[in-house]
C-alpha cells in the first residue's frame, strides 16, 4: 500500500500486504475496507510505536500481532528492521485465526 506521513510529515512505518490478506480485503465490503485502510494509515503507518494499538498473539501465531475494527480482524508481522508492518490476514473475527 505504500508509506503515509504523520501530522509532522515524517514517514514512520510502511504498510505492505500479504496476496492472502489482499484478497481477503477484497471480498469485504467497501465501508469496511475503507475502515481498515483509514485505520492503516491514520493509526499505524504514523505512529511510532504500531504494537500500541494491537495485541500479541501467542501459540501457533506467536511473533504476530492482531489489530481490532469493530467485528474485524487483522494480522501482522511487524518487522522493525525494515519499519515495515506486513498484513497477512484481514476477515471476521469468527474466521480469521482460521
Amino acid at each position: 500500500m505504500g508509506r503515509w506521513k504523520n501530522s509532522k510529515g515524517v514517514v514512520t512505518w510502511k504498510v505492505e500486504w500479504d496476496d492472502r490478506a489482499r484478497r481477503e480485503l477484497r471480498k469485504l465490503d467497501p465501508e469496511v475496507q475503507r475502515e481498515v485502510l483509514r485505520y492503516l494509515r491514520q493509526g499505524i503507518a504514523v505512529n511510532d510505536e504500531p504494537r500500541r494499538f494491537g495485541k500479541s498473539l501467542s501459540s501457533e501465531m506467536s511473533g504476530l500481532w492482531r489489530y481490532r475494527i469493530g467485528a474485524y480482524r487483522f494480522v501482522c508481522r511487524i518487522e522493525d528492521d525494515h519499519s515495515v508492518v506486513l498484513v497477512l490476514r484481514v476477515a471476521h473475527r469468527k474466521e480469521v485465526y482460521r
